[in-house]
């Protein structure tokens, strides 16, 4: 699974999942450009770190102008953002900055270097989901609504552009320590009844999601289009 020679750009690389994805690929081979806000400043060798704010259409745009000349083989949209509140109380401004990072960000960074992919007949796009693209979850209607919606739209652009060359896939990762799942881990009982439900009984790592993410990246995953890969130690099974 060699992706020497190919250039992937991952979004949310400053930490956790996205952090393990962009050092896993960089040990495959590609070279990698990191996208976050907080991409430390001596990066890892392979890593040419890119500081964007992806809830900011602008600094979207003003990203994709500095890449203009940059052949853009493999991209990973993990960049995500969780808000929690129940539904009834659930602010707008918190359903606005969940939708622009986890549903809004992949599809303009997908619109445009998916587009450059086709023309070039070649090129991975592997979005970052949730098992909660598959339930509803509790007191996060915006992530879940926003990752339900990440899950089709990978099934939409995998219908239009698996036939030009281009392997559009995601990952829906369970429950990984993260600091999006830092609340989780620090609640006892909800950590309790959470563990308790996956076959494989602990958290995951953000290593075991970049695997997965490696191999959608990878020609042994030339004829895998529009799937959704549940990394989740089991829940959904359970």
């Amino acid at each position: 699974m060699s992706l020497a020679g190919r250039t992937a750009l991952v979004t949310g690389a400053s930490r956790g999942i996205g952090a393990a994805i962009a050092a896993a690929l960089a040990q495959a081979g590609a070279e990698v450009i990191g996208v976050g806000t907080r991409i430390e400043a001596d990066p890892p060798p392979g890593l040419r770190p890119r500081d964007c704010d992806l809830s900011d259409r602008a600094a979207i745009d003003a990203l994709l102008r500095d890449l203009d000349g940059t052949r853009i083989d493999i991209l990973v949209n993990n960049a995500g953002t969780i808000r929690r509140a129940p539904a009834a109380e659930h602010p707008t401004e918190d359903w606005d900055a969940v939708m622009a990072v986890n549903l809004d960000a992949p599809f303009l960074l997908s619109r445009a270097l998916g587009a450059k992919m086709v023309a070039r007949g070649r090129g991975h796009i592997v979005n970052v989901a949730s098992v909660l693209s598959q339930q509803g979850g509790l007191t996060v209607p915006g992530y879940a609504a926003s990752k339900g919606a990440l899950a089709n739209l990978t099934r939409a652009l995998a219908n239009e552009w698996a036939p030009l060359g281009v392997n559009v896939n995601a990952v829906a990762p369970g429950y990984v320590a993260t600091d999006n799942t830092a609340a989780l881990q620090v609640d006892p009982d909800r950590e309790a009844a959470l563990l308790a439900r996956i076959p494989l009984g602990r958290w995951l790592r953000p290593e075991e999601i970049a695997g997965p993410v490696v191999f959608l990246c990878s020609d042994a995953a030339s004829a895998i289009h529009g799937t959704v890969l549940a990394v989740d130690g089991g829940w959904l099974s359970r």
